[in-house]
């Protein structure tokens, strides 16, 4: 190798970054003490962007295209580097690839359960997962403030300090969306949004925003599910003493219509299982305290009317003394079919064969006789 060839091979021709990886956020050309030569091609892609960075300092920035290095088209690095009258030398920089696509498989998730207070079941543990958009706004922010002199960053660098922002966030959202818990599912898209405005303002000074955030689940302890799933069944089931009764009956049922085998050993245990009810009911019986005797009904005073009862729309109605069964038969509540009954009579008897009762409805005439 000649001694020009060796002298080209320290100068980069060709500055360009094919990203494989997916998840790269930063990488840095490997220029390795090689110097760019002026003059040389700048190819960046769609979703990215090129920084140049001198002795420590953010110079261009350059945008998709393909760019001829010049001392024109780089002011800001001329400057720095006191090319003030259009120097064609080589020179020394560090060229830094940014990705400002959207990076859409990013996780998060809660890992211990947010603690919040609800109006229906006091204190309750949440815990919550889903993904979201990452995106670079500003590269030079980020190159300052996250990437420093790393020369490939990518998003599991970054998503651990995102996890703890959005974690941070969440439990504040949630409660200050002040949605009880049951209907936190039919909320959770409004309160992913606000949490996406919440996490980009925070992150602003990172040159980093957050452009979706989906909430795939919100959830309770598997303790707290089960008590839940206990309680929708007794909503679902409704009385559960004739559930019982029920279940019971269709269980006999399928033991006398399966005779032998299974069948017997079902009805055999459906058998000892209400027996023992039984003697359970027994013993309650014998072990709870007699009830003390009701007090006797004192007899009627002598001489007095007997009360009356009325059959009113399948309803017994009473007592009612004599003197109020006029009104009665005012306000049409007493006709001579409506059955009355008083002590010592046998059965309920229609008012208009009752004697003391039939006189109340007067004599009804005769039809008129056909007229001639």
């Amino acid at each position: 190798m000649g001694f020009m060839d060796k002298v080209r091979g320290q100068f980069i021709d060709i500055i360009e970054f094919l990203d494989d990886s997916r998840d790269t956020l930063v990488w840095r050309f490997p220029r390795q003490g090689n110097e760019i030569k002026m003059g040389a091609q700048l190819v960046v892609r769609e979703g990215q962007v090129a920084v140049f960075e001198s002795e420590g300092e953010i110079a261009d920035v350059f945008g998709p295209g393909t760019y001829t290095l010049e001392t024109e088209n780089i002011p800001i690095l001329s400057t720095l580097k006191g090319w003030k009258y259009g120097f064609n030398s080589p020179f020394k920089a560090e060229v830094y690839f940014v990705g400002t696509r959207l990076y859409t498989d990013m996780k998060w998730g809660t890992q211990n359960p947010v603690t919040l207070r609800d109006a229906e079941f006091g204190m309750v543990r949440l815990r919550a997962f889903g993904t979201y958009q990452l995106q670079v706004v500003d590269p030079s922010k980020l190159l300052r403030q996250l990437v420093g002199t790393d020369p490939q960053f990518r998003t599991d660098e970054v998503a651990e300090y995102l996890r703890q922002q959005i974690v941070s966030e969440v439990g504040t959202a949630i409660a200050a969306a002040n949605i009880p818990m049951l209907d936190l599912a039919a909320n959770q898209q409004g309160i992913a949004t606000a949490l996406a405005q919440t996490l980009t303002a925070n992150l602003t000074e990172m040159g980093i925003s957050i452009p979706r955030f989906i909430i795939e689940n919100i959830s309770l302890p598997p303790e707290v599910e089960a008590a839940l799933d206990k309680r929708t069944q007794m909503g679902v089931l409704g009385n559960l003493d004739q559930y019982t009764k029920f279940q019971t009956a269709e269980a006999i049922g399928d033991a006398a219509n399966n005779p032998g085998g299974a069948g017997e050993g079902m009805g055999l245990g459906m058998g000892m299982a209400m027996g023992q009810q039984m003697a359970n009911a027994l013993n309650q019986q014998q072990a709870a305290p007699p009830a003390p005797p009701a007090a006797a009904a004192p007899p009627p005073i002598p001489g007095a009317a007997q009360p009356w009862f009325l059959a009113v729309n399948g309803q017994q109605a009473g007592p009612f003394p004599l003197d109020q069964l006029p009104a009665k038969v005012a306000s049409g509540e007493l006709t001579p079919a409506t059955l009355v009954w008083q002590q010592g009579m046998g059965a309920w008897t229609p008012a208009g064969e009752t004697p003391g009762v039939k006189d109340l409805f007067g004599a009804t005439p005769p039809p008129l006789p056909p007229q001639a």
